[in-house]
């Protein structure tokens, strides 16, 4: 019998604090963007990444139908015990290249085809070796991973959404302010540079999650917000989405699938917008890419706002996501 695994243990409420994160990862989910989650160790990023599963919408019919194809591979064509759920993948950092994008004698599916339409977490991603995180391009950027073999050549669907958690420095404690950093500097640039820019740049959302204070989480007077609730604002956004692709004849589910002239026909911003986006530009020399994904973000942000045009504060909003990494 073959069973997918999904997640359903974490709530956001669990999580005490990290109100930016949290707000980033609610537009990842209501805009299907990728996320690296950047801080020191404790501070809550692997649980928000299990979290982020409870916040995702339902599943269409297409994407159950997709995740009942790549399951029925796995089982030999059989479709007993299939769950069609959206997955949480957690590779450990030494999974090899195959066993990530996929191969072997069967040619069988990988971890980015089995995160299909669910959520990819690859925590320590800076510990990944180089080869396997180069090997993301093609799914991160298609939505697709090609496999070639000496025996065949086969296309697998793998249009996951990736959370990235990484430490600041190899022993984690840089700009910790309660533990000391035993890092010198070139040890910090050399532990960055694991990550090549082309793959940051694939990235939506970069995101720091600073140390909560101990006070901070015992205090009982802030009430966080559970994950039904910030589920609620995804779907909708979703569904202005789904709206939106079906009077504009554009084949997207999702924000982040569209392509940058599909970007044009759909995102309007208005002027005090458009202006703040051309002086971020002039001052971080985003790259074309970078330049579309902030749109791209921005949309989100608008319907989570239920808005059907792009302010400044959105604008500077998505900016702040791009804009230090």
């Amino acid at each position: 019998m073959c069973v997918k695994q999904t997640n359903n243990e974490y709530d956001f409420s669990y999580v005490k604090g990290q109100q930016h994160a949290k707000r980033a990862l609610e537009i990842a989910a209501a805009g299907g963007h990728n996320v690296i989650l950047r801080g020191p160790p404790g501070t809550g990023k692997t649980m928000l990444a299990k979290a982020f599963v409870s916040i995702l919408p339902p599943l269409t019919k297409n994407e159950q139908l997709d995740i009942a194809k790549i399951q029925s591979i796995l089982c030999g064509g059989k479709g007993e015990g299939l769950t069609i759920a959206r997955s949480f993948r957690a590779p450990h950092h030494t999974i090899s290249r195959a066993g990530m994008i996929g191969g072997g004698a069967g040619l069988l599916p990988g971890e980015v085809t089995l995160a299909h339409r669910g959520v990819l977490f690859m925590d320590e991603f800076p510990e990944f070796p180089r080869s396997i995180t180069e090997a993301l391009r093609q799914p991160l950027e298609d939505g697709i991973v090609t496999i070639t073999r000496v025996h065949g050549t086969v296309t697998y669907p793998s249009r996951f959404l990736l959370i990235a958690a990484a430490n600041p420095c190899p022993c984690g404690n840089y700009q910790n302010k309660d533990k000391r950093c035993t890092c010198n500097r070139l040890a910090r640039a050399n532990y960055n540079k694991r990550i090549s820019g082309p793959i940051l740049d694939r990235i939506d959302l970069h995101v720091t999650v600073p140390h909560i204070p101990e006070t901070d989480l015992l205090s009982t007077h802030h009430k966080e917000e559970s994950s039904s609730v910030i589920r609620a604002r995804v779907v909708a956004a979703r569904g202005l989405q789904t709206a939106r692709f079906i009077q504009q004849n554009i084949e997207c589910i999702t924000n982040s699938d569209m392509a940058s002239h599909e970007v044009k026909k759909v995102v309007h911003l208005n002027s005090e917008a458009r202006g703040f986006l051309s002086q971020a530009c002039a001052v971080y020399k985003f790259s074309p890419r970078s330049y579309f994904k902030i749109l791209k973000i921005a949309q989100t942000i608008a319907d989570l706002a239920q808005s059907p045009t792009i302010t400044q504060p959105m604008i500077a909003e998505a900016v702040q996501y791009r804009a230090f990494y």
